[in-house]
């Protein structure tokens, strides 16, 4: 028997060894599925964490800063974080070279919202000046923003996020209507578009309401001096390295910090963000990879031991069929297609049991993956490769038998 029918009977021959040595092949399959569920982790979680960050650097803006109030970098014990005030806002706004809009914010979080007999609990709620959606680049899907006017008079209005709208008002416009934010009644005047995002800290960016800066802290009795968070957007994005540092010298002036004193606020933009990101990202891909390449040797020695036990117990098997003229390289090949076929059914479980590592990482906020068919095809190619490089010597091995020794059951 020779050529294609050859190959293809030495193939049958190794896919029912497979079957038959059931206890071996399990033992292999789970062994290799633990290395490539990490690898199909680390590719989805990288993957993942790119589509995130090109979401959040689409919704800050490149052509924006945000500061926080407090050095968020040094954390120190007692440091003050209200530290910008509303001196801090206007001169921003008339000195800084290049800005376009200055929205000072403030949060209450954790807050209930009713509407008729609906409510929704743990809602963020937002203090802001006027001209909030244009700051944030956040389209409204009907009625207005934040205006001068209702900062001016702490009037009671507030703007809706999507998850608000569509838990209290469901497909019924909400504009006009009336909310109770913490059991105060507010008039809705506009609703943000949907953004699907979720923020740093895994909540959901679309569960929030806006209502003017001085009705929170009129309505929460809060510092009127200080604010938390300052968003400016400037005119020239691509100088934005500048726009930052000329930001953060004006406020260390406005702050009286003597030189070497460290910033009491924090400046972040689109860059730093991604930078954030790339240092997760490639501090996820170094704790993934080292454990995905441990589980794939350990996955890979597992078969090596077992495939050579096998030999062993299998040497009558092999001195009978070189004894009827099966040559070595026939019998290498069989062991060869033994070992890749486990090795690719264990690929295949552990694809899927990556993906489902992935989600449930995903659903607790800890991972954002993303499938993509790279993640199918490394696993596979993974899985092949150590199939072929630890079955090898195995295969070398039941090749290189002697087919007398081999029947006497001396291999």
């Amino acid at each position: 028997m020779t050529g294609p029918r050859l190959y293809i009977r030495v193939a049958s021959m190794g896919l029912g060894a497979v079957w038959s040595f059931k206890l071996r092949s399990i033992f292999v399959i789970l062994g290799v599925a633990f290395g490539i569920a990490s690898l199909t982790l680390i590719v989805t979680a990288v993957d993942g964490a790119n589509r995130k960050a090109v979401e959040m650097v689409e919704m800050f803006g490149p052509d924006a800063a945000l500061v926080f109030g407090g050095n968020i970098m040094m954390r120190a014990v007692g440091m003050r974080t209200m530290t910008l005030s509303r001196d801090d806002a206007r001169q921003v706004r008339e000195s800084l070279p290049g800005v376009r809009e200055v929205l000072p914010m403030r949060v209450q979080a954790g807050q209930t919202v009713k509407a008729g007999n609906r409510n929704m609990q743990d809602v963020l709620v937002v203090g802001s000046t006027e001209n909030y959606a244009v700051a944030w680049d956040w389209p409204l899907v009907e009625g207005r923003d934040i205006t001068a006017a209702d900062e001016a008079a702490g009037a009671k209005v507030v703007l809706l996020g999507d998850k608000p709208a569509v838990e209290l008002f469901g497909d019924e416009s909400p504009v006009g209507r009336v909310v109770f934010i913490s059991n105060i009644p507010f008039q809705v005047v506009g609703r943000l578009a949907y953004r699907g995002v979720t923020t740093g800290g895994g909540g959901d960016i679309d569960n929030r309401v806006i209502i003017p800066l001085n009705t929170l802290m009129q309505r929460y009795n809060l510092d009127r001096k200080y604010f938390r968070a300052l968003r400016i957007k400037f005119y020239e994005p691509e100088n934005m390295a500048a726009h930052a540092e000329n930001l953060r010298s004006l406020l260390r002036e406005l702050h009286h910090l003597e030189f070497g004193a460290d910033d009491d606020f924090t400046i972040l933009t689109a860059d730093e963000i991604l930078k954030f990101l790339s240092m997760f990202k490639g501090g996820l891909s170094i704790f993934l990879g080292v454990t995905a390449t441990i589980s794939m040797l350990v996955g890979g020695f597992v078969l090596a031991n077992l495939f050579s036990i096998s030999v062993s117990e299998r040497a009558e098997e092999i001195g009978l069929k070189k004894a009827l003229g099966a040559r070595g390289s026939a019998i290498m090949l069989q062991f060869l297609v033994e070992a890749c076929a486990l090795t690719l059914l264990g690929g295949v479980l552990g694809l899927f049991l990556g993906l489902g590592l992935g989600q449930f990482l995903s659903r607790l906020d800890i991972l954002t993956i993303q499938f993509s068919w790279k993640a199918f095809f490394l696993a596979l190619a993974g899985s092949q490769a150590v199939g072929l490089i630890f079955g090898l010597k195995p295969a070398r091995q039941a090749a290189g038998l002697d087919p007398i020794q081999a029947m006497r059951g001396e291999g």
